[in-house]
Order: structure tokens, then C-alpha cells, then sequence
């Protein structure tokens, strides 16, 4: 009789105890056991490729022509005595030939990993994210953020950057090498002044 309380006691104590260390399922429930471990809520990190291309080039050439003459001529005679042959002519011209083209490109290659800082209502994620390398005192600062759907989340968690929309990726320097680039502050102040 007595172990047939012990044994009521016990599983009275292990259910308790499995109750408090009981798990919200429902905190599981957009996730799959079949499914990769995708970037879905705020917090989770996604790994960004950054490849960007661009190329813009733009050609023009213009001409113009434009040419007027006009003429006068007379004589004639007066008793028998010829007069003085008059002529009048006037001529005028114009002439414009213009010419200019422009080309631009640029490349760009990184990885960043970047943290989902909000979730919209329709399910898409605003990212951002930073990091900055230092190597011989030269600083370089990488930021990015936008906006990516999650179907354009890759099974290993990364995004391309030409998926993200409204995207700011930011590039930057600082250091020997980006101070050697710029203009000296004698030349800044006469552009400035001029």
C-alpha cells in the first residue's frame, strides 16, 4: 500500500516538473524539421554577397548649317549714256558642329553578414548591417541595409545584393591612402574661394 503511494508521489512530482520545463510549440510553428534554417525574425543574422556591376555610357554629337544669300544687281542708261553699273550682294552663314561623351563603370565584391532589424506585415525583412577592417592603419568601413523577401534567402541563409530592394551599401575609407587622394587644404581653399 505504501509503495503504491511513493509510486503516486513520483509521478505526481516528475509531472509537475515536466510542466514547468515544458516547451511553447507554438513558438516552433514557422519553422519545419524538412526545412533549411532561414533568417525569419528579428535578430536572426543573414550572410550578404555583395556583387555589384555597373556601366553607364552616354554619347552625343550635334550639327548644324545654315547659309542665306541674297543678291542685287541693276543698270541701266540715261540719254543715250550708260550709267554706272550698281550691285549689292549680302551673304551670311552659320555653322555649329558639337561633340561630348561620358562612360562610368564599377565593381564591387564583398561578404557581410547582416542582422534582421524589422519584420513588415507582408513578411519582409529590413536588414542592416556593418563591419569595419583595419589593416596598416587604413580603416575601411563596409555598411548595408534594405529590404529582402524571404524567398529570396538562399538554403544556406544568404542573400545577393541585387535582391535587396531600396539597398544602401556603403563603402568607405579612411587612413594614409584615402587622405594621400584628396586635394590639400590650400587647394580646397582656393576652390573654395574661387
Amino acid at each position: 500500500m505504501k509503495t503504491l503511494w511513493v509510486v503516486k508521489i513520483a509521478i505526481c512530482v516528475l509531472l509537475s516538473g515536466a510542466a514547468v520545463h515544458a516547451q511553447d510549440m507554438r513558438e516552433y510553428v514557422g519553422r519545419s524539421l524538412f526545412s533549411d534554417n532561414k533568417a525569419f525574425r528579428i535578430g536572426d543574422a543573414v550572410t550578404v554577397i555583395v556583387v555589384e556591376t555597373s556601366s553607364a555610357s552616354n554619347d552625343a554629337a550635334t550639327s548644324s548649317n545654315r547659309e542665306s544669300n541674297l543678291s542685287f544687281s541693276g543698270s541701266g542708261s540715261a540719254a543715250g549714256k550708260a550709267l554706272p553699273d550698281a550691285s549689292v550682294g549680302i551673304g551670311t552663314g552659320n555653322k555649329f558642329t558639337g561633340s561630348g561623351s561620358t562612360s562610368s563603370s564599377g565593381s564591387v565584391r564583398a561578404k557581410i553578414s547582416a542582422r534582421v532589424d524589422t519584420v513588415f506585415a507582408n513578411g519582409n525583412l529590413f536588414i542592416n548591417g556593418s563591419r569595419t577592417i583595419t589593416i596598416n592603419g587604413e580603416e575601411q568601413l563596409i555598411q548595408i541595409s534594405g529590404v529582402v523577401r524571404p524567398s529570396d534567402v538562399q538554403p544556406d541563409n544568404s542573400v545577393y545584393s541585387y535582391n535587396i530592394s531600396d539597398a544602401k551599401i556603403l563603402f568607405q575609407g579612411n587612413g594614409i591612402v584615402s587622405r594621400s587622394q584628396e586635394p590639400g587644404w590650400l587647394t580646397k581653399f582656393f576652390h573654395w574661394i574661387f
